[in-house]
């Protein structure tokens, strides 16, 4: 911490995460302070942050001693490393989705961040999209009964396979381990941990190594969740489709923050998170009612780490729910190789949820 109470952040990796989301976010969190990144790209950290002390070595980073938090927004099989390095060095750690790559990989982290007595959280930043916060407070405050079908999509239309890690064959890449954290982080905020899991996972865009076509069901007995992600979606999915007991209810529409940053805008600023796509109810005789979503805003996660490092609030996102998500990601992983129904091990999960 500097003298004027302000956390010192290292953040590892300038790509597309920690440029577009990390940099911004971290910036609008006035007891944060980013000075110190780790990029390969040094003119491009230098034109947004010229007073912020550039490396090349990520464990530079990781290891060093004149930081309060380490964030890690490098590619998915850099995760566990350079956490690993960073909590053994003393240092609090924010890790970008995925949380690792294996649930031993996880496991490892959470008791080194229990050993050292050290802040261990995962940036699942879509808690705090207005499309997530509309369909949880409408199902929250029992609109349309006890959830029997929970339907989410995240859908893109990129039919180019582009040449970034995300779309290679290494580990940790396709569409299921980029956005299927955020897809079952939400499910799981909502309806709490699954009983099974079944997914199929398909390769459909030519000359694509790694899966863009995702789909995936979560049981809860008497519910089932419906998990989907494809890079061949022009138009026409609604974001969420939930049935109940005594209605049902559509949020046609995504967040619109992910867009307002790639556009340059200041989180906080005029309209920001601001949702003009209300959410569709129908009652139980069939007729919809508009509801006003509620706002987005992803400060909240950096907001929540700032607080839980001054020891005034808990942990954000808590390592133990996003080992959950890992179990439920990985379940549905094996489903998808074998073409089995998978049970996810819950078993370090206790009061995850």
């Amino acid at each position: 911490m500097d003298d004027d109470g302000v956390f010192r952040v290292g953040l590892i990796g300038y790509g597309f995460a920690g440029k577009t989301f990390h940099a911004p976010l971290i910036g609008a969190e006035s007891k944060l302070k980013i000075t110190m990144v780790a990029s390969s790209d040094a003119a491009k950290v230098r034109a947004d942050l010229p007073d912020t002390m550039i490396v090349s070595d990520p464990l530079a980073v990781a290891t060093s001693p004149d930081l309060d938090l380490v964030v890690i927004a490098s590619p998915n099989d850099s995760h566990a490393p350079l956490a690993s390095a960073a909590l053994k060095a003393g240092n609090n750690v924010v890790v970008d989705k995925p949380f690792t790559l294996d649930l031993q990989e996880a496991r490892d982290l959470i008791a080194l961040a229990d050993t050292h007595d050290r802040l261990l959280s995962v940036f699942h930043n879509r808690r705090w999209d207005s499309d997530f916060l509309s369909v949880k407070a409408a199902i929250d405050t029992g609109l349309i009964g006890s959830v029997t079908h929970f339907e989410s999509h995240i859908d893109r239309f990129r039919p180019e396979v582009r040449q970034r890690w995300r779309e290679g064959a290494g580990l940790g890449s396709g569409i299921w381990f980029d956005l299927g954290p955020h897809l079952i982080d939400q499910a799981l905020q909502i309806l709490g941990l699954p009983i099974h899991v079944q997914a199929t996972l398909a390769r459909q865009r030519q000359g694509a190594v790694t899966d863009d076509w995702a789909h995936v069901v979560l049981e809860y007995g008497h519910c089932r969740a419906i998990l989907h992600a494809s890079m061949l979606v022009a138009g026409g999915s609604p974001r969420f489709t939930v049935h109940g007991t005594h209605g049902s209810l559509v949020k046609s529409h995504p967040d619109i923050q992910e867009q307002q940053l790639l556009a340059g805008m200041t989180p906080g600023a005029t309209g920001w998170g601001d949702d003009p796509d209300d959410l569709t109810v129908y009652d139980e005789k069939g007729v919809p009612h508009r509801r006003a979503a509620s706002p987005g805003d992803q400060r909240g996660y950096y907001a929540g780490i700032a607080a839980a490092l001054a020891g005034q609030s808990p942990n954000p996102v808590p390592p133990r729910q996003a080992l959950a998500v890992m179990s439920v990601l990985l379940s549905a992983t094996r489903s998808a190789q074998e073409g089995i129904i998978v049970t996810p091990d819950f078993s370090e999960c206790a009061g995850a949820y």
